[in-house]
């Protein structure tokens, strides 16, 4: 990344089960926008630390922003109990409250697999988060089944990036979900990618850099005063 982050511990971000273990990766002084970005299921081991969610804070750092990253209620430190996605929604209410609270600047928003949806529901609606990016999109895992119904009213600019071998969202289903939503949208696949963004079998190799340097180019198109 071109700006050389530092991170903070947060002692202050509180959502409504308590207080939410967060990080901060500062940003420049006169950055355009904060961002925030969500982790994959808590259930099946998903925290703020997670490989993709890493590379994602990566992707807004290299344009200076600040990231936040918190752990869901439940999750490592934070208080709380795991709430189905539901009590999830007011974690991320909390956390963008937080960013606007800090920084004042509008908040770009991404999020991985479980985080992506949680996150996309509170975001959809939010006035202070002009675009959004789902990494991972999960339609169904773990016998857990994800709708996407409530997207069919944003018009933000979204960036939708996963593997084309991931088993929680196939290629045919995401593409599904994604042809009935509005525009602006962009549906990217990359090539030999898992879930995490591993390599296959026919594809060795970690596929993260790639899927952080998508996301960088989208962001430099698609939001106005980012650039590369």
């Amino acid at each position: 990344m071109s700006f050389a982050s530092k991170i903070e511990a947060v002692d202050d971000l509180r959502g409504p089960a308590g207080r939410l273990e967060a990080i901060l990766n500062t940003g420049k002084e006169d950055a355009p926008y904060a961002a925030l970005v969500t982790h994959p299921h808590p259930l099946g081991g998903g925290t703020m630390h997670n490989k993709v969610v890493y590379q994602a804070m990566k992707a807004f750092s290299h344009f200076g922003l600040p990231v936040l990253r918190f752990n869901f209620r439940g999750t490592g430190l934070s208080e709380g109990s795991h709430d189905q996605g539901i009590g999830e929604q007011d974690d991320v209410l909390q956390a963008l409250q937080w960013l606007d609270m800090r920084f004042g600047r509008r908040i770009l928003f991404a999020g991985f697999s479980f985080g992506s949806n949680v996150g996309m529901r509170v975001c959809c609606t939010d006035q202070r988060v002009p675009a959004m990016v789902a990494l991972g999109l999960p339609i169904e895992a773990e016998g857990r089944r994800y709708h996407y119904d409530f997207l069919s009213a944003c018009s933000k600019p979204r960036l939708f990036l996963s593997g084309d071998h991931d088993p929680y969202g196939p290629v045919a289903e995401v593409e599904q979900v994604v042809a009935q939503l509005p525009e602006p949208k962009r549906l990217v696949w990359i090539g030999g990618g898992d879930h995490f963004f591993a390599g296959t079998a026919g594809s060795p190799g970690s596929k993260l850099d790639q899927m952080r340097e998508t996301m960088i180019s989208w962001l430099a198109e698609s939001v106005q005063g980012l650039t590369v």
